[in-house]
């Protein structure tokens, strides 16, 4: 009878940790899973960082992404490229400091303003070729008008 009742307070508690029934279901069709760990952070887009180390390792970090980001509704589109490289450095355990109390050192090569994976979106990076064509396409001949 005791295990029933450790059973429903930890169903009440996943409940109560994504904002109730509504909450939970939302969170469910985005992701797949419910967790509930404690908050470490939130980065400046609005992501929402979480650990809990009663879950193995590799899956006792995760993150509740944001629902808008650079001015993209993400709420159904979420990609892992919507994480900061400081916080993928946490994320990953490749360190054990959150950004939050050991921030990064400032680097050149890093971006202030964090940008998410523009391929297959109008915004992607295409390189245009510095080589001649090989194949050149018929364009067919014109005719007179009278």
């Amino acid at each position: 009878m005791a295990e029933y009742v450790q059973v429903v307070k930890r169903a009440f508690k996943h409940l109560s940790g994504h904002g109730g029934v509504r909450g939970a279901i939302l969170q469910l069709l985005r992701v797949n899973e419910l967790k509930t760990g404690t908050l470490v952070g939130v980065d400046k887009y609005g992501n929402k960082y979480y650990e809990d180390k009663r879950n193995f390792f590799g899956r006792h970090r995760w993150v509740i992404y944001t629902s808008e980001m650079n001015g993209k509704n993400t709420f159904w589109e979420v990609d892992g490229s919507m994480v900061p490289p400081e916080w993928h450095r946490w994320l990953h355990s490749m360190t054990d400091d959150p950004p939050t109390t050991h921030p990064p050192v400032a680097r050149k090569f890093i971006w202030e303003n964090h940008k998410f994976n523009l391929s297959g979106t109008p915004g992607q990076y295409v390189p245009y070729s510095t080589t001649r064509k090989k194949i050149q396409e018929w364009v067919p001949p014109t005719t007179a008008s009278k």
